[in-house]
């Protein structure tokens, strides 16, 4: 009987070790299972990382899948992730989605109001990089907001730009028949109809942004769009810097702080409008905003070094408006006051301090600072 009892107890015993055996292999298993999916998880996040740019850089659906990871428990990297931006094919999706808004934002609601529709939309669709919309879009994503929240004040920041552009090709003003390859307003349309296409498109993008924004961006932050809006083309705005400018052609002892005053109202004031507009509807605080209106302060400077570069070092067909009029009309530039070598360098310069006012946002702002580089190193 004893034997028989040792028999079964070593069974039991044996039973017991191969169950146990068995436990310790499920828990391999699990545990090996378990990093592996973690790897992937880590490889998957980099490769999104990487793309993310292309698609606007944490979006406003990411921010909420962070969040959500985040509400559940799992661990943030604190890591930088360090990205390559495609900011060609940034521009191209978004010039597509722009343009596609600016199609249906001016339409002929009958046949009275036919001619001046059609030279609205003449100017208005006739091309062009879009950058100002793009500004707009960027700095929403940036904080979280989407494409869809703010396209109706990128489409109004193009209107202003584009009514601008009308009027500053009259022969009042600079005089010039040609526009984005084509001819200007007043040379197909005549200076009525072209001053008058002028004035609806400026009306129509504050009426745009209060009609066209969707429901869930709060009305405050829309009545704040509108307000920046203004701003940006009154006397210390747009229409300011124009009238310095006139009054500084052919004018000798021009300094350069009345040069940056021109150009931070005439060329800066609706570029930081666009990055303002879209960090408002995004959500920023005001000190963010700041920070935002810093870096378009210094990439509307550089925007018109660009231009002043470009104006005499490229042709007609490649800028694609009359080159060389700065120097025909003696007009003041930064390639007059610091030679071409000496503008290429303050470019840069200004370039570099527009990224450096975003450094508090780290990879969220990898668009607006590829577009800083875009707007010095263009070739239109």
């Amino acid at each position: 009987m004893l034997r028989s009892h040792l028999r079964r107890g070593s069974r039991t015993g044996l039973v017991n070790l191969l169950l146990l055996a068995t436990l310790l292999c499920s828990v391999l298993i699990a545990f090996n299972h378990s990093t592996s999916s973690l790897a992937s998880a880590v490889k998957s996040r980099a490769a999104k990382a990487v793309h993310a740019p292309q698609s606007g850089v944490l979006r406003g659906w990411e921010l909420s899948q962070q969040r959500k990871r985040i509400a559940c428990g799992a661990t943030e990297t604190s890591e930088p992730v360090t990205t390559q931006f495609d900011i060609k094919a940034y521009l191209v999706g978004k010039k597509t989605s722009v343009e596609k808004a600016l199609d249906k934002a001016v339409q002929s609601e009958c046949k009275e109001t036919d001619k001046i529709c059609e030279a609205m939309r003449y100017s208005l669709l006739a091309g062009g990089k879009r950058v100002r919309p793009a500004l707009c879009i960027a700095a929403c994503e940036m904080f979280g907001g989407t494409e869809e929240e703010c396209m109706a004040a990128a489409v109004a920041t193009e209107m202003i730009h584009t009514m601008s552009l009308i009027h500053d090709d009259l022969p009042a003003m600079d005089n010039d028949d040609l526009r984005r390859g084509m001819p200007t307003s007043h040379v197909k349309y005549g200076e009525d109809v072209a001053i008058l296409a002028g004035d609806a498109l400026l009306s129509e993008s504050y009426a745009h942004v209060a009609k066209a924004t969707p429901k869930s961006v709060p009305a405050d932050r829309i009545v704040e769009v509108i307000r920046i809006l203004g701003d940006a083309v009154g006397p210390v705005g747009l229409a300011g810097g124009q009238v310095m400018d006139l009054e500084c052609e052919g004018k000798s002892g021009v300094t350069m702080d009345d040069l940056r005053w021109i150009h931070r109202h005439k060329t800066g004031a609706l570029l930081r409008a666009a990055v303002a507009s879209g960090a408002v509807i995004g959500g920023a605080t005001e000190a963010e905003v700041e920070a935002c209106i810093k870096y378009a302060e210094m990439i509307g400077l550089a925007f018109q070094v660009a231009d002043d570069i470009l104006d005499c070092t490229q042709t007609a067909e490649q800028l694609g408006k009359t080159a060389g009029k700065d120097e025909a009309t003696d007009k003041t530039t930064y390639v007059k006051l610091l030679g071409l070598d000496g503008a290429k360098a303050e470019a840069k310069r200004l370039a570099d301090e527009a990224v450096k006012a975003l450094e508090p946002f780290g990879e969220r702002a990898a668009a607006l600072k590829a577009l800083a580089e875009y707007i010095v190193n263009r070739q239109q």
